[in-house]
C-alpha cells in the first residue's frame, strides 16, 4: 500500500508530539480532531462555550482512551473575550481555529451574532496567537465564500459575491488571516470546507445539518424537506478527511502559509441522491424507512444551487488525498447514528 504524507506526519507526530489548541473542541468537527490528536499522543487544549458544542461529544472521545484523559485540558469560555483568547493560546504551538456560528439561515436572521462569534472571536484568536509566539493557525473557512460565481468546480481564486452574512463573516476571516501573516509574519492557512459531515453532528434544533436530521427524522418516522426542487447539490466531505487536511496544513512547510485551500472531494451529489443514500443505509436497521421519500418545500434565500471543490491546489501543496468519497463516509455515518438510535 503506497505510503501517503498524512501516514508520515501522523509517524512524526508520534515521535514528536505537539501542544495543540482546537477552539470548538466540542463541535463535532472539533471533537474529530480531539479524537485524532490524542490517539497520536498530542497534548491537547480545547475552548468551548457550548453553544452549539455538546459536552457529551467530548465525553464521547474520551470514553474511546480513559487514559487520554490527562492529555487534554478544557477550557470552558467565550472567544469573543480576548482573555479567554489569551489564556487557551498560552504556551501552545499550533492553533486549530473551528469555533464558528454556524448555518446560512442563522445569519440571515440574526447577522450580529454571526460577526460576533466569526469574526470578533477570529480576531481574538489570532491577536492572542500572535502575543503568545504560536508557530501556526489553521482555520476553517467555507465553501460559502464562492458566492454567486457560478464556476464548477470551484477554484480558490476565483469567488464571487457573499450571498449570506455567514458568507461574509467567512470572506471576512480570510482577509484578516493574510493581514496577520503580511503584517506580523503569523503563519495561516484556511481551509474552506465543503458539507462536512460525520459522527457527532447535531441533527437537532433549527439550524442542524441536512445528514443528521434527515438521519434522525427517518428513523423516526418523521417527513425530511428538500428546499427545492432536490436538483441542488453539494460536495459533501466525510469529517475524516477534515482531519486529514488540519493534520497536513497545521505540519506543512512554510512556505505553504499564507493561502487558503479548498477541502472536499471534487464530488457532487444531489439533494434527492443523497436522501436515496441515507434511507437506503437505514433500511437494515429501521426496515420501516423503505418506502420513505422526501417532502419538498420552496427554496431558501442564501442558498448556492451547485457546489464542488477543485482540490488539486491542496492536493499538490499539502499531500491531501480524501480517504473518504461521499457513499464511504455516509456508511460509516449512517452505522454510528443508527446504533445511538436504537438505544434511545
Amino acid at each position: 500500500m503506497t505510503r501517503t504524507r498524512y501516514d508520515e506526519i501522523c509517524e512524526d507526530l508520534i515521535n514528536s508530539p505537539r501542544r495543540w489548541l482546537v477552539t470548538g473542541v466540542a463541535g463535532f468537527i472539533g471533537s474529530a480532531l480531539l479524537e485524532r490528536l490524542l490517539d497520536l499522543g498530542q497534548t491537547v487544549v480545547g475552548v468551548d462555550n457550548f453553544l452549539t458544542g455538546h459536552k457529551r461529544n467530548l465525553d464521547d472521545v474520551l470514553r474511546i482512551n480513559p487514559d487520554e484523559r490527562l492529555q487534554f485540558q478544557f477550557i470552558e469560555g467565550d472567544l469573543r473575550d480576548p482573555e479567554v483568547a489569551k489564556r487557551a493560546c498560552s504556551e501552545v504551538d499550533i492553533v486549530l481555529h473551528e469555533a464558528a456560528l454556524g448555518s446560512v439561515p442563522r445569519s440571515i436572521k440574526d447577522p450580529l451574532a454571526s460577526h460576533q462569534h466569526n469574526v470578533d472571536a477570529f480576531l481574538n484568536v489570532l491577536w492572542a496567537a500572535k502575543e503568545a509566539g504560536v508557530k501556526r493557525v489553521v482555520y476553517a473557512s467555507s465553501s460559502s465564500v464562492y458566492g454567486d460565481h457560478p464556476g464548477l468546480p470551484k477554484h480558490e481564486d476565483r469567488i464571487g459575491k457573499p450571498l449570506s452574512p455567514y458568507a461574509a463573516t467567512k470572506r471576512a476571516d480570510e482577509i484578516y488571516a493574510q493581514v496577520f501573516h503580511d503584517c506580523y509574519g503569523l503563519q495561516m492557512i484556511g481551509l474552506r470546507y465543503f458539507n462536512v459531515f460525520g459522527r457527532r453532528q447535531d441533527p437537532d434544533g433549527p439550524y442542524a445539518a441536512v445528514i443528521p436530521r434527515w438521519i434522525a427524522n427517518m428513523a423516526e418516522g418523521k417527513p425530511c424537506v428538500i428546499f427545492g426542487d432536490g436538483s441542488n447539490s453539494r460536495d459533501f466531505c466525510y469529517v475524516d478527511n477534515i482531519v486529514q487536511a488540519n493534520l497536513l496544513a497545521a505540519t506543512a512547510d512554510g512556505a505553504v502559509a499564507g493561502t487558503v485551500y479548498n477541502c472536499g472531494c471534487n464530488g457532487r451529489t444531489d439533494l434527492k441522491e443523497l436522501f436515496a443514500m441515507i434511507r437506503d443505509g437505514l433500511e437494515k436497521d429501521f426496515p420501516e424507512v423503505a418506502g420513505a421519500e422526501p417532502v419538498f418545500e420552496p427554496p431558501r434565500a442564501g442558498d448556492i444551487p451547485h457546489s464542488q471543490a477543485a482540490i488539486d491546489k491542496i492536493s499538490a501543496a499539502l499531500g491531501y488525498v480524501p480517504t473518504h468519497q461521499v457513499a464511504d463516509g455516509m456508511a460509516e455515518t449512517v452505522a454510528w447514528f443508527a446504533q445511538r438510535l436504537r438505544k434511545k
